[in-house]
């Protein structure tokens, strides 16, 4: 079966935009990856970062889901450990109606943004001072699909979702936790390799599979493993180009600033210690980073080594023209828009 594409848009503040501008740039992006042929595009959620402006994954994709025709389109993903499972069910149940059969509900128990953003987002309430995730995605799971057991104290509560408009619930993460509670639960697995890329094996779909066989759903477990990829015309452009996102997960935690631009990042680069060189370097080589037939040639490899038929494209550049390059001329190495 042919590999399948999917974006996994962290809505990046690129040049000459503004928080405030940034969506947009989502939006445009998202048209052009529908007609391209993509599988899905994901919002991820964010808050508090002058790189990322995706705050609310649930009006984003509304959006553009509303701008686009082919495309599944969902969230990659909403930090539930946040909201009330009852609260996003509904709100997913909604959407699902508005785009029936193109809606997904990803999930995931990261906070998406600072200490403080989370003190901000539990108040009057205080910040949960023990992981509730595990019975929070299960209660989001029986909202949407209306299982609660008869007795339970929610089993009265309907999410009004059918066959058609019921989104599709996966989960993200990176270890052995994610996989057994997304198995246990049916839903599908996003692995972010991009997030750990030492870490994260093919082991851990097979225990995903494992699990998910044991639930109650009988489907194939869906599955997908999202990697960070920059495609340009040559290796040696993407590799450049790659420098904003590999700098900026290198200071990830440090000062707060804007992506930096290729040229601004090679610059920092040699006035590095060779320390910091040499990871500058390793981070780098965790990408999928060079010219079309490189980055297809990677990214069917590591599609067969994780048993997966579908890739989660994860693409963060300083310009809004180096990102949309790099998935248009993935999606004409894949041949997407001719199948």
């Amino acid at each position: 079966m042919p590999l399948k594409l999917t974006v996994l848009d962290q809505t990046p503040i690129h040049e000459h935009r503004t928080t405030a501008t940034a969506a947009g740039t989502s939006v445009e992006l998202a048209m052009e990856c529908d007609r391209w042929g993509y599988h899905r595009y994901w919002v991820a959620e964010h808050h508090n970062s002058i790189q990322f402006a995706g705050a609310a994954p649930e009006i984003l994709l509304t959006r553009i889901a509303s701008a686009t025709r082919q495309m599944r389109v969902g969230s990659g993903g909403v930090m539930l450990t946040h909201y009330s499972p009852y609260k996003v069910a509904e709100t997913f149940a909604l959407i699902g109606g508005l785009f029936p059969g193109r809606v997904d509900l990803g999930i995931g128990r990261a906070p998406g943004g600072s200490h403080l953003s989370a003190v901000a987002l539990a108040a009057p309430g205080n910040v949960l001072q023990h992981d509730h995730f595990p019975q929070q995605a299960a209660e989001l799971c029986a909202f949407i699909r209306g299982d609660f057991p008869a007795g339970h104290a929610y089993s009265a509560l309907s999410c009004n979702t059918d066959a058609s408009s019921m989104p599709s619930l996966w989960m993200l993460g990176s270890g052995g936790g994610s996989s057994t509670l997304a198995g246990q639960l049916g839903m599908g697995l996003a692995l972010a390799k991009f997030i750990a890329p030492k870490t994260c094996s093919p082991a851990i779909f097979q225990h995903h599979a494992e699990m998910y066989r044991r639930s109650t759903v009988t489907t194939t477990p869906p599955r997908l493993v999202a990697l960070a990829v920059i495609c340009a015309e040559s290796d040696e452009e993407a590799r450049l180009i790659a420098g904003t996102a590999v700098y900026r997960k290198m200071m990830a935690g440090g000062k707060r600033e804007r992506l930096l631009s290729p040229d601004e990042v090679q610059r920092r680069y040699k006035l590095m210690s060779r320390h910091d060189q040499d990871e500058f370097d390793n981070t780098l080589s965790d990408m999928v980073v060079g010219s079309p037939e490189t980055c297809r040639g990677k990214l069917q490899e590591i599609a067969t080594e994780f048993g997966c038929e579908e890739i989660g494209v994860v693409t963060v550049t300083h310009s809004l023209e180096n990102r949309i390059r790099s998935y248009e001329l993935l999606a004409n190495a894949f041949g997407l828009s001719d199948r």
